[in-house]
């Protein structure tokens, strides 16, 4: 399963198909948040019909559809460029990532059917894909669950994300802060609330709750929540930055 249709010959099991749409997934979001703009100019409606691929290795290609009929696996949307100038851009972006979850289900189960799952291994399949956020979820904002108590200051935007005590954790993340004893009354209830919040944030750019306890960092501007890994910021760096603007937010500006 290596690459947009290669030829595929010994059986896989459930798992290794979840890990090639994991992949695919991981590039087609990164063509649509972080690579955005890259993205959005090569889908000139000038151009013949472009589909967007993901592959295995996490990356991502627009280009023309497999000449061979029928392709070796299902193609994606077909013409997604022709849409671009005639749409707003968050419109546009949001249907092509209605259209890549579609193709991603279409390729999890083509190869489910080629490789003879039955219907434990499916449903095992469907589990695994049911449990990631959708692209469309991810690229659109709707599975973020900002904090009532979050604000845009260096102690808040640092870290997994903010809440009462890891505002007062000035920069420390989650694994190292024990929670406070007598503050804010119900104690230990609000801070399991808070973990359960923690649990649900997701990355702007890959799209998982991952390393809980890892450096997190959340943009003053669309107020998403990034891994410091996936934007390439390090908690000495944030430290010093006043008003942090995610990938997406600055390539947007930089286009206006």
């Amino acid at each position: 399963m290596d690459g947009g249709g290669a030829t595929v010959h010994a059986s896989r099991t459930a798992e290794e198909v979840f890990r090639d749409l994991r992949g695919r997934r991981a590039g087609m979001i990164k063509a649509l948040t972080t690579d955005v703009e890259k993205f959005y100019k090569l889908c000139d409606p000038e151009k013949e019909n472009l589909c967007l691929y993901g592959y295995p290795n996490e990356t991502w290609e627009v280009t023309l559809p497999a000449e061979e009929v029928p392709p070796e696996i299902p193609e994606p949307a077909l013409g997604i460029n022709f849409a671009r100038d005639g749409m707003n851009e968050k419109d546009w972006l949001a249907l092509v990532a209605v259209h890549s979850d579609s193709w991603l289900l279409s390729v999890a189960f083509y190869f489910g059917a080629r490789f003879g799952f039955d219907k434990e291994a499916r449903k095992r399949l469907f589990s695994m894909i049911n449990n990631l956020p959708t692209i469309f979820e991810v690229v659109t904002g709707v599975v973020k669950k900002p904090s009532k108590d979050k604000t845009p200051n260096s102690s808040s935007k640092i870290n997994k994300p903010s809440s009462k005590v890891l505002s007062r954790a000035e920069a420390r993340t989650k694994s190292k802060l024990p929670a406070p004893k007598d503050e804010e009354g119900s104690g230990n209830d609000d801070v399991e609330d808070e973990e359960d919040e923690h649990d649900n944030t997701l990355c702007g750019t890959c799209g998982t709750n991952d390393g809980k306890d890892e450096f997190w960092i959340c943009c003053d501007n669309c107020e998403k929540w990034y891994h410091g890994k996936c934007v390439k910021i390090t908690p000495a760096r944030a430290e010093h930055i006043k008003q942090y603007k995610c990938p997406d937010c600055t390539n947007k500006r930089a286009r206006v």
